[in-house]
């Protein structure tokens, strides 16, 4: 029994005549009659009393009734399979790192599930080096993120550099200035990410390479959270340009001398199994379309 035959049999019943069931299906009449005869011997039952009409018998109609949804069930087993195999279909684990998980992946998402309604995808925000541990456990697919540390077996495709600014409150001293530079960041409360956070080695480093070793910081966890922290007037802080276009009450925004303090922004994913396959692949190539013409 296979799905063909099955297809046969509810055109029989449907039209009531092997012809028009033969003709439907592109058969040669004989093709038909013979799918029925082995079908009804598989069975070890007839399924239709021949005649000038034919008619189901009991066992037919029981057949008939249930094979409707085999023949659907295996149809979208057929398609699923297949989308599958296009890359149509499937599940992406998605590691990210803020500001891109909260200002670009939601757009970005939409739009690619738009297209692959068939595609799963689950969202991991993380920082990079937890993002790039997770990849090498197999724990995610591949991550949105910045560059990872060198010596690692990992492959990374920059495609933008993020741009950094200085919040501070409309009433700060810095305010007045058009250009904030790394010294002007000395004596003043300048609030900071974790230690385990790309962004700050790299503000520490550059801050280190211009002379500024000591300064007053307030560590916050998250870099989506300080603009609000300087909403409240307990300090300054370097973020990300995606996250003030739209700026807290009462707050400013100063673009910072240079571009050492901008990071690489790419996708990360194991060196092992680039490049991507299936669903994974699709979700790879429409992130580097989309996030190359953002950056």
């Amino acid at each position: 029994m296979d799905l063909k035959t099955l297809k046969t049999f509810q055109m029989i019943v449907k039209h009531g005549s092997f012809i028009r069931a033969a003709e439907e299906m592109n058969y040669a009449q004989s093709t038909v009659t013979m799918q029925i005869q082995k079908l009804e011997s598989d069975l070890g039952v007839p399924l239709i009393e021949r005649g000038k009409k034919i008619r189901l018998t009991e066992a037919g109609r029981l057949f008939h009734e249930q094979s409707l949804q085999i023949v659907k069930n295996m149809e979208q087993l057929q398609s699923s399979i297949s989308n599958l195999q296009w890359g149509e279909a499937g599940n992406v684990r998605l590691g990210v790192t803020e500001p891109t998980a909260s200002y670009r992946l939601p757009g970005i998402l939409r739009s690619f599930l738009t297209r692959f309604p068939n595609i799963r995808i689950s969202v991991d925000i993380s920082n990079t080096p937890t993002l790039s541990e997770r990849l090498l456990k197999g724990d995610v697919d591949m991550a949105l993120c910045s560059a990872p540390d060198l010596g690692s077996a990992l492959y990374f495709e920059p495609l933008f550099k993020e741009k950094f600014v200085v919040l501070m409150p409309e009433n700060h001293p810095l305010a007045p200035k058009t250009v904030i530079t790394p010294d002007d960041l000395r004596e003043h409360r300048l609030l900071i990410t974790s230690a385990a956070c790309p962004y700050r080695r790299k503000l520490e480093m550059v801050l280190q390479e211009s002379g500024t070793v000591s300064l007053d910081t307030m560590e916050v966890g998250s870099m989506t959270a300080l603009k609000f922290y300087v909403e409240n007037g307990l300090g300054i802080a370097l973020v990300p340009e995606i996250v003030t276009k739209t700026v807290p009450n009462g707050t400013i925004a100063r673009p910072i001398a240079g571009s050492l303090i901008d990071m690489t922004f790419g996708i990360l994913c194991k060196a092992s199994e680039y490049p991507l396959k299936l669903a994974q692949a699709k979700l790879y190539q429409f992130l580097k379309q989309e996030l190359f013409m953002l950056g």
